[in-house]
């Protein structure tokens, strides 16, 4: 059965198993969101019926726990501990390897295995930008790095658009969200209601198209179709979090001084975790490794975070010493000088860095703050107090 003239088809329950074969079919990896060890995470899917139906999730600064949902929904959820950055700029990456011949010759041999071939089930819409952007980062400027490419080249992204937000998701002042942008292969919009359990469904690409012409689909009713915009623009209202409505740019480049980065510091543990989930950071270093015959030597790129206290060090020390400054030099970077660099903010408004920070510190709370700072405001508890 074709697509309306619109492009747009339903699929129920059963497409969504369907699109995991059909991908599977096309010698794609499928990942998607999976509930294992007390988390949503991304995991290989040998089918739908691995999604997390009848799952979400609350989130708070520093707390996250799964919750039983009654309607039976698959994406109501908010980002997990994962983003797809795990698998197209992985966390570890062989470069070379050299060995010693018998005639004491020096090999080297570079890393050039076939990347994996991904099919990502569930991008959300920040997680969509995310991807743009460290496209940009990545492969957009001068040098580009051909492990990132490879894999990214060969993707196929299945978008799915919110419509249950978390209470750390801040995606509406990012742009970024909840309605998905440009990018993706298939977007999906899950409704769930008297009608039934089903996921209005387009294409974006020519392959996209391909795959959605494979799946057991019905023409989009105009039922359906009300409906999947009515649950974006409620989510789109229902956001937990907001940066405040300024130049976050500007707001950056005037308070370098600002007090509040004295109390932030005096949480902040510069434990990393903020870099670590967040899908855009995307810092590494060098790590070389020899066997104990000193015949076999590899070099390791691996993911590096300016929370660090070696991430800027030079012969004197580190050029960052203290929490204040690596702090700073992250939340700067991330809403300001990103622009300078890349032409866009580096924070989508995904939450992650809040839900997954040991202490509960909040990007969207530090930037508040700083702004009735510069505004010369009253301060709220746990503000400095300049006395």
């Amino acid at each position: 059965m074709a697509t309306d003239d619109s492009g747009r088809a339903v699929l129920d329950k059963d497409g969504l198993d369907a699109l995991v074969a059909v991908l599977a079919g096309r010698g794609r990896t499928v990942v998607g969101p999976t509930v294992r060890d007390g988390a949503i995470v991304l995991a290989e899917l040998s089918g739908g019926a691995d999604l997390p139906y009848g799952w979400g999730v609350e989130l708070e600064a520093g707390t996250y726990r799964l919750r039983a949902r009654e309607d039976g929904a698959a994406f109501a959820h908010s980002a997990g501990p994962q983003s797809w950055k795990t698998f197209l700029h992985p966390p570890r990456v062989r470069e070379w390897s050299a060995d010693r011949t018998a005639d004491g010759d020096l090999v080297v041999t570079e890393d050039d295995s076939t990347p994996p071939s991904y099919a990502f089930l569930g991008v959300r819409p920040c997680d969509l930008r995310a991807i743009a952007i460290q496209d940009r980062v990545l492969t957009g400027g001068r040098y580009t790095d051909p492990s990132y490419r490879g894999r990214r080249e060969r993707a196929f992204l299945v978008a799915v658009e919110c419509t249950d937000p978390g209470a750390t998701c801040f995606c509406v002042s990012m742009g970024t969200g909840p309605a998905a942008g440009p990018g993706y292969d298939l977007a999906l919009t899950e409704v769930v209601d008297a009608g039934g359990h089903r996921f209005l469904v387009r294409a974006g690409s020519e392959e996209g198209a391909s795959v959605l012409a494979e799946l057991p689909r019905r023409p989009a009713d105009a039922g359906t179709e009300a409906a999947a915009r009515d649950r974006v623009a409620d989510a789109a209202d229902r956001m937990g979090r907001s940066m405040p409505p300024v130049d976050l740019r500007a707001l950056m480049r005037e308070t370098l001084t600002a007090e509040r980065w004295d109390d932030v510091a005096a949480r902040c543990l510069t434990c990393g975790n903020c870099t670590m989930v967040c899908p855009t950071c995307f810092c590494t270093s060098a790590e070389d490794v020899t066997d104990l015959t000193g015949d076999h030597a590899e070099r390791w790129r691996r993911w590096e975070s300016c929370f660090d206290l070696d991430f800027t060090h030079l012969p004197p020390g580190p050029v960052r010493q203290s929490p204040r400054s690596r702090y700073r030099q992250w939340a700067t970077h991330k809403l300001g000088t990103w622009f300078d660099q890349f032409g866009s903010s580096g924070c989508v408004g995904c939450g992650r860095c809040i839900v997954w920070c040991p202490v509960g510190i909040d990007i969207t709370e530090e930037a508040h703050a700083l702004d009735r700072e510069r505004a010369g405001g009253p301060r709220t508890a746990g503000e400095a107090d300049p006395s």
